[in-house]
């Protein structure tokens, strides 16, 4: 084909694009959708149900909100009424002995022990227990989430004979034996930023508006 040719075919397709400004904000509302959608997204793929329960439990007991998130997501999906092959009960998953602890030490009334797979009595259950650990662990989240899957008495051996440094990135340092828990650390861990990121500004907003309610 002769470049005059050629020319004619193009010159209409380059007159036919629209203007570079119409290009520049056209990719700015595109880049502003996608920023919108994003977080949109990532709640359909991590939802939080009860959600007032989380936020009440874990101001009532001081516990991080968004490790109860993510550990109820590891566990259960925000399914309420599942029990495990070895017997952990409810939303949090929580072991009769768990239960019976709690109940010792938290000083629940005995009688929560027949209401273990309503969510709300499960919540506040395993919202005093991740507080418990958490204070326990002196703040290390890892621990306490090591604690929550193969119990306090197993990390707390560990630590103490130097078995696992209680860190995320050392945590093949866990008995091969218990690689369950090693895999959940991971997964909790995972779980905790993502339900952090999506709902920290809501968790601070109902905690203003409840003061300003108390005021």
């Amino acid at each position: 084909m002769e470049l005059s040719n050629l020319k004619k075919w193009v010159k209409p397709a380059v007159d036919a694009l629209p203007p570079k400004r119409t290009i520049i904000i056209a990719l700015i509302l595109l880049i502003a959708f996608v920023i919108v959608m994003i977080p949109l997204f990532n709640m359909l793929i991590y939802p939080l149900k009860y959600e007032e329960n989380i936020f009440n439990s874990a101001i009532q007991t001081k516990a991080d909100p968004f490790l109860i998130m993510a550990i109820i997501r590891a566990e259960t999906k925000f399914q309420p009424n599942q029990q495990s092959h070895v017997g952990a009960q409810g939303l949090m998953q929580i072991m009769p002995d768990t239960v019976d602890f709690i109940i010792r030490n938290g000083k629940f009334s005995p009688s929560l022990r027949d209401y273990v797979y309503d969510p709300v009595t499960n919540i506040q259950m395993g919202s005093w227990y991740i507080a418990y650990l958490t204070e326990r662990y002196h703040g290390n989240k890892v621990a306490v989430m090591a604690a929550y899957n193969a119990g306090h008495g197993r990390v707390d051996k560990w630590l103490r004979e130097g078995v696992w440094d209680g860190t995320r990135q050392n945590v093949m340092q866990i008995p091969e034996k218990y690689g369950e828990t090693r895999h959940y650390v991971t997964r909790v861990s995972y779980y905790y930023e993502k339900y952090k990121q999506l709902y920290q500004d809501e968790f601070e907003e109902y905690k203003a508006n409840l003061k300003n309610q108390q005021d």
